[in-house]
Formats: structure tokens, sequence, C-alpha cells
């Protein structure tokens, strides 16, 4: 657990989406002061374009090296960690330029977590076409954290999952950002039994957290449509792979209903039986709650020895620096962030 004020390390993600505007917006909220010490990443002189643009207070600034000399009242300010042509950027509009940013201020932000300056890394929207016309070659913010903190580490690529929570659906992904036409070939039943447990541990954690002990109760989609109906809409993936590895979960003591109906699983209905839900593949999971939670769910990077949340939504090209997007997702991001490091032995 911290002993002090969280320091939380807030990205700035794609320069020219909504970003910056979000992390300068929130800074002085009463619920991000509350979660802890709000330090914005990024380039300096492009907050600082934003926030004359947008008519936002601009924090101070400092640099990296001086976050450690932060005192525990202090009220947050912009860590410049550069990486930008500020003048250059185009609101709305990104490049392989503001892809180039975005990834550098990443790095720096998991580097921080990883040596303790920073307690926690909450971050802002990236644009993935940005990222791919820069040459990064990870996918999206997952794929750089699993890397990233492993090769830390010396252990090569960490084992991650993603989940995104609420308070009305939480879903844990068995695949991420890869072809729908992919998937059947990537699930095996060894790797979505340690999914489900994975699941069930983080949502324990927040039970615990919240002062419950009851078990979480886990559901897990089918992959197919009505969950395969037993071979006739499938090539036996339930019966092979989703089965076995249910029956794994529930012999290490888990509580979980499956393979579920993909189109029946997100009934109100079935959203007061289950806690969180399994997914096998991205929209399975996130359609539904961006459906329900679009502007409060948070996303969590499970698997990792550091802390990360991220909003749940994307850059948002056509409201970037116009005060008109929601910072309702990254406050629940920051708060979730102050939770997590605050409840970690």
């Amino acid at each position: 657990m911290s002993e002090s004020v969280p320091k939380l390390a807030i990205t700035m993600g794609d320069s020219g989406g909504v970003g910056p505007e979000l992390a300068l917006r929130v800074w002085q909220h009463p619920a991000v002061r509350e979660a802890g010490i709000p330090l914005l990443m990024g380039d300096a002189r492009l907050f600082a374009r934003v926030a004359k643009t947008c008519r936002i207070p601009l924090p101070e600034t400092i640099t990296l090296s001086q976050i450690v000399d932060l005192p525990s009242d202090s009220e947050g300010c912009i860590v410049d960690v550069g990486h930008l042509e500020a003048e250059t950027v185009t609101p709305g509009f990104y490049s392989a330029e503001t892809g180039r940013a975005s990834y550098e201020t990443m790095c720096v932000a998991i580097d921080a977590a990883i040596a303790g300056t920073v307690d926690a890394v909450v971050t802002g929207p990236i644009q993935k076409e940005a990222w791919m016309q820069a040459g990064i070659p990870f996918p999206g913010h997952t794929e750089l954290l699993a890397h990233r903190v492993g090769e830390a580490n010396g252990t090569g690529p960490i084992d991650v999952r993603m989940m995104l929570a609420s308070e009305t659906i939480a879903c844990v992904l068995e695949t991420i950002h890869v072809p729908l036409a992919d998937v059947p070939g990537m699930l095996n039943s060894e790797s979505l039994a340690h999914t489900i447990e994975m699941a069930g541990r983080a949502m324990q954690r927040r039970n615990r957290r919240r002062g419950s002990l009851l078990p979480p109760r886990i559901g897990v989609c089918g992959l197919n449509p009505h969950a395969g109906e037993h071979g006739m809409f499938s090539h036996g993936e339930e019966e092979r792979i989703v089965a076995p590895a249910i029956e794994t979960a529930r012999r290490g003591g888990w509580d979980v209903l499956g393979p579920l109906p993909p189109d029946t699983a997100f009934t109100p209905v079935m959203r007061d039986r289950i806690d969180v839900y399994v997914c096998l593949y991205h929209d399975q999971g996130l359609i539904p709650l961006k459906a329900l939670s679009f502007d409060d769910a948070v996303n969590v990077t499970l698997g990792l020895p550091i802390v990360r949340t991220s909003v749940d939504h994307g850059t948002a090209m056509d409201l970037a620096w116009k005060s008109m997007a929601s910072e309702k997702s990254l406050i629940a991001a920051i708060r979730l962030a102050s939770e997590l490091v605050e409840s970690t032995p």
C-alpha cells in the first residue's frame, strides 16, 4: 500500500484528440484531488495551446526528475516529457508525429511506474492508426504494457488481460486487437481457464475493497450463435475449448456459468446473475459495455505488477479541443487507479 498520497501519471494520449483537454479539465476536479496528485504527462507547449483554446486553467510545469520532490499536498502539475512540435498539431487530426509522441509519453509513464516514481498510470486515448504510421510495433496500450514491463523484469512479455468495468457491467477479454477471422485459431482451454481465474480474482479484489466477501459470479460467453447449439452452428469450439476451461475453473473453486449464448448473455436478467463476463473477442464484450456504460466505464490491465487504468473511449477527433467531450470516464479511471494503489499490499 502507498504510505503517502498516490502520484498518478495521466498521459495525454494523442495530442490531436480529446486526451489533452480532458486531462486539463479533470486536474482541478474535487474527485481527482481526493484520489491523489494528478501528474499530466505530455508536451507542456501542447498543453498550453489546449488550455488557451479551451480556456482551461494551466497547471505549473515540472520535469520528470522533480516528481520525487513533490509535497503530499501538491495540487498536481504538468510533467513535460517533450516529444512533440506542438505548433504543428491540428485539433481533430492525427499523424505519425502525434502517434510517436503519445507512444513515447506512454513509455516514460510506464518506466516511471516501474521505478516507483509514480504509483499508477492512467492513460488518455491514443489513435492506433497514428502508432502504425509512426512504425510503432504495438497495436495498443495493452500490448505495449505487456512487453515493456516484461522487458524491465527480464521475463519477456507478461500474460495480461484487458478488463473493462463500470457499476453496471464488467468484461474481461480473452483476445483483444486481432482480426475476427483469427479468433477461433487463437483460443485454447488452458489460456481461457487462466482468463476466467484472472477475472475472478479481479472481481474478488473489488468485492473486498467494498467490504464484501461474496464470491464473484463469472459468466463465460460462447463463440458462436446460440453458443454453437451443440455443434449445429459451430465447429465445436464450445465443446472442445470453452466447456473444458469452465470445468477447470470450477474445479478451482470459481462460480462459473457457461458457455452462454452471446445474444442473451447481457440481458438484464443475466446481468443480475453475473458479476463479470469473460468474452472471447473484443467486440463481444465491448459492444454491450459501451452501450450500457460509455461515459463511466474504466479499462484495467490485469496481470501487471504496476497499476494501469484507462478511459474506455477513443480519441474523438471530431470533439477535440471543443470543450464538448465528457470527462466522466477519465475521472472514474483516476479514482479506480487510486483505489488499486491503496489496496495493493
